[in-house]
């Protein structure tokens, strides 16, 4: 783990990682945006961070200047923060990763997150991503699981994966993991593609759920059930300002009522990766 800088060294004994990055994978940035919820839910420790020099190519992820509470300008660098948090109510131990999806040496980013894993003793490999599809945004968001274990399929509720095409981050990580022995699972939420610039709270809140729920655990989410419903008045009320999109809304809804959604399909998943690597 040439490249993990610890803070703290856990030593957990059985252990599921919990992982996001925003970029591609994080449409309204709803998978980042629950991590680092449960990060405060669960009161997780830092205990790590991934150095950012050999990964990040730092004019397309520019690091931010701020001033701090002196007024002294501080530099923050692109970065993957690793944390370790007790379950409520389960014998389990957590090991969250969060972080700015990279652009160079994924092979090694990876391992060493695996290696990071294979340390705390995980049992199993979670990651949440998002994805922007054509569903409505007053109705349910649909989570789906997907996983390349049999076992886990038929135990957790998942889907076999069976996607074909370009991958991002979560993709090289989960072959990454396959290929070490590490059992895991991908959960995606749906975000309706003609909002997709803004944040949305209520697929955040639905890959918490799906996750509490797989992990038999709980997580008290009161403040981001409001904030979801404010999500969609509000976006309701801008979709009842425009007469097409309002139109084209309600087709959604009929459709969703009659066939509820699901992942998108694998071309369309391409075409979201293709389009996400143009625009960078």
């Amino acid at each position: 783990m040439e490249n993990v800088r610890w803070t703290a060294q856990p030593e957990l004994q059985d252990s599921v990682v919990i992982a996001a990055f925003e970029g591609w994978n994080d449409a309204g940035d709803a998978a980042s945006t629950a991590v680092r919820y449960l990060i405060e839910r669960w009161e997780a420790t830092r205990v790590a961070t991934v150095d950012p020099e050999e990964f990040y190519d730092f004019t397309s992820t520019r690091p931010q200047v701020r001033l701090d509470e002196d007024g002294l300008r501080q530099i923050d660098w692109p970065s993957t923060e690793i944390f370790t948090a007790n379950l409520p109510s389960s014998a389990q131990d957590a090991v969250i990763i969060v972080g700015t999806e990279p652009q160079l040496r994924w092979r090694t980013y990876t391992d060493e997150l695996t290696q990071v894993a294979r340390s705390q003793n995980a049992h199993l490999c979670i990651t949440l991503g998002a994805l922007l599809a054509e569903v409505p945004h007053t109705r349910p968001t649909t989570v789906v699981g997907t996983a390349y274990e049999p076992d886990l399929v038929a135990g957790l509720d998942l889907q076999p994966s069976t996607y074909e095409g370009p991958t991002g981050i979560v993709g090289v990580l989960h072959d990454t993991w396959r290929r070490a022995g590490l059992r895991s699972a991908s959960l995606w939420a749906t975000v309706p593609s003609y909002v997709p610039g803004a944040p949305s709270p209520k697929a955040a809140l639905a890959l918490i759920e799906r996750t509490a729920t797989m992990l038999e655990t709980s997580v008290l989410t009161t403040d981001l059930e409001i904030a979801a419903a404010a999500y969609e008045r509000q976006v309701s009320e801008l979709v009842d300002a425009d007469e097409e999109t309002s139109t084209y809304v309600a087709a959604l809804e009929e459709r969703h009522d009659v066939t509820p959604a699901v992942l998108p399909s694998a071309e369309t998943i391409g075409e979201e990766i293709e389009r996400f690597l143009r625009d960078q």
